[in-house]
């Protein structure tokens, strides 16, 4: 007896051709991502010490954090830290701005998105992503302090990962400075009132973060932080598949 030919439907052909486009998209995402580490690690590995700003792109110049922000900046840059913001307006700005006019580099992670952002004049250094994922991974490994300006739901999201990867020991312990205490001060309320009762999280976690309102004290909170780790603390040895945020 004869076996008889199976013929594809139309309907499987099509199936067939858009999981084949869809594995090519996804691969050419892996490349593309690939290709933003490589680029962000050959840009950045010689650019130390470090300080990223997060904030917000919605303050304008005239903002007192703005004003802030550029403060900060100016003395974390004349005291030998590079800055490192999104690129973009606002907050970003402010940093690479008074990161520009002092002695170290002004780092822009830019990202590419549908109706912002626009890169700021302030950068020395510019880096462009398309994913998200690339320029978070590039902002923790590369910062040795992190100063957090009034922001949104990027600025929230920055925050809460940088808090997360450091309580789970992902990353290194690096000072979390959040500046704007009246803006703050219910977040914290918050986390102190609601997730430590809950034990949602440990009472010392709140101990990550510091909130500090003068550009002088933030620089100095900064440098006390290392002073202290170099007298104090024994630094182990890390695997490797936590070596990308330790690096």
């Amino acid at each position: 007896m004869t076996k008889r030919k199976v013929i594809p439907s139309l309907r499987s052909l099509a199936d067939q051709e858009r999981a084949t486009a869809k594995k090519a998209r996804a691969s050419w995402q892996m490349f593309t991502i690939m290709a933003e580490f490589i680029e962000a690690t050959e840009y950045l590995s010689e650019i130390r010490p470090a300080v990223s700003i997060y904030g917000s792109a919605r303050l304008k110049p005239n903002s007192p954090y703005y004003k802030l922000a550029t403060q900060i900046a100016r003395k974390l840059s004349d005291a030998g830290f590079a800055v490192i913001s999104g690129g973009g307006p606002g907050i970003m700005e402010a940093a690479n701005k008074g990161a520009h006019a002092g002695k170290a580099p002004s780092v822009g992670l830019n990202i590419e998105l549908p109706h912002e952002q626009s890169g700021n004049q302030w950068q020395d250094i510019s880096l462009r992503f398309r994913h998200f994922f690339t320029r978070k991974v590039t902002f923790v490994k590369n910062s040795d302090a992190v100063i957090v300006m009034p922001g949104g739901f990027g600025t929230l999201d920055e925050l809460a990962e940088v808090l997360t990867l450091i309580q789970t020991k992902k990353s290194r312990h690096v000072p979390i400075i959040m500046v704007g205490s009246e803006f703050w001060k219910g977040l914290l309320g918050w986390f102190q009132d609601a997730l430590v009762p809950m034990g949602l999280i440990n009472p010392e976690d709140m101990n990550l973060m510091q909130v500090i309102d003068d550009p002088d004290q933030v620089l100095e909170a900064v440098l006390a932080f290392y002073e202290e780790r170099e007298e104090t603390e024994t630094h182990p040895v890390k695997s490797d598949e936590d070596r990308m945020f330790y690096l």
